[in-house]
């Protein structure tokens, strides 16, 4: 189904607006997908190990 101009119109200005959040949004998809179709044993490994950091480090800022 197409979308109307204003609808286009409208999606923009917000994409425009909120820059960051839609990066956000667009690195988490990207990053989901990955994981679940692509990443071999050895990559989910490495993620493991990162996640473990990121989560310490998040863990430490809120002390």
């Amino acid at each position: 189904m197409a979308i109307s101009k204003a609808q286009h119109k409208a999606i923009n200005k917000y994409r425009s607006k909120n820059k960051a959040h839609v990066q956000y949004i667009n690195r988490r998809s990207i990053a989901k997908s990955f994981i679940l179709k692509d990443a071999t044993k050895e990559d989910l490994d490495m993620l493991l190990g990162h996640i473990k950091d990121r989560q310490q480090e998040l863990n430490d800022q809120d002390d």
